[in-house]
């Protein structure tokens, strides 16, 4: 695989997406919405009298897993623009077209994917962590972040729920010829994730380092046999010639 043949088609879509505001504005300001958002719901929750820390602690931890979801539904624009969109507007078929192999096109493809969702949502926490720290203080006697779990969870969880997300998207949207319906397919990938963070939220299931661990195996472990279901999947032949 020549890794400069892919960084060459993932720099190419990360222009064309900068083109595409309404993704690139998506990408960047969903999770700064969030980011904010959910502090200001911690910030009404905490000056209850009636709730307690220990309370309090157990809905930072859930929100944290929240950005795990982001890590899922921000790429879902991109990386399903990213073949549909292009065989759409007819500038897929000259990259079908050059000697880069189907691991280098996809591989380029899912890092134009990841690359901004992930930096989108690293920013989204960082300001989601310094507010929590700021509305939470009062009540905690101390700073809640940065620790251990939610290390866990930006470091190894939200990367692996971005791969995820990306490569089941590109998967559709190498299947479909249709931008809405590979975005509408394609969000379903977020469902399993979603149902997480309701189970963590009804607290039938903790988050807590030991459930990060097996959330975090059991993605790595989906994220393989899709890359390798993408690879059998795509057809650049097929693409070029029957797609209409």
């Amino acid at each position: 695989m020549d890794l400069e043949t892919v960084w060459t088609i993932a720099s190419k879509d990360l222009r064309l997406f900068r083109r595409k505001k309404s993704i690139f504005y998506t990408t960047i300001i969903f999770p700064l919405i969030i980011s904010i958002a959910l502090p200001g719901v911690i910030a009404y929750v905490s000056t209850k009298a009636t709730t307690s820390p220990i309370i309090l602690v157990g809905l930072l931890d859930s929100f944290s897993f929240f950005f795990v979801i982001i890590a899922a539904i921000v790429p879902t624009a991109i990386s399903s623009y990213s073949i549909v969109g292009e065989k759409v507007e007819k500038s897929l078929e000259p990259l079908l077209a050059t000697p880069a192999t189907d691991d280098e096109i996809l591989l380029g493809k899912s890092l134009a994917s990841f690359i901004p969702a992930i930096l989108a949502v690293f920013l989204g926490a960082t300001i989601f962590m310094i507010l929590i720290d700021a509305v939470t203080y009062g009540k905690l006697g101390y700073l809640y972040y940065p620790n251990w779990t939610e290390a866990l969870v930006l470091l190894m969880v939200t990367p692996l729920a971005a791969v995820f997300a990306v490569e089941g998207n590109v998967l559709v949207s190498a299947r479909v010829n249709d931008v809405r319906t590979a975005t509408q397919l394609g969000s379903l990938v977020i469902v399993p994730l979603f149902a997480t963070y309701l189970l963590s939220e009804i607290r039938l299931i903790s988050i807590d380092m030991n459930s990060l661990f097996i959330i975090a195996a059991i993605l790595l472990v989906v994220d393989v046999v899709l890359f390798y279901l993408s690879r059998a999947t795509f057809r650049r032949e097929e693409i070029l010639t029957k797609w209409k």
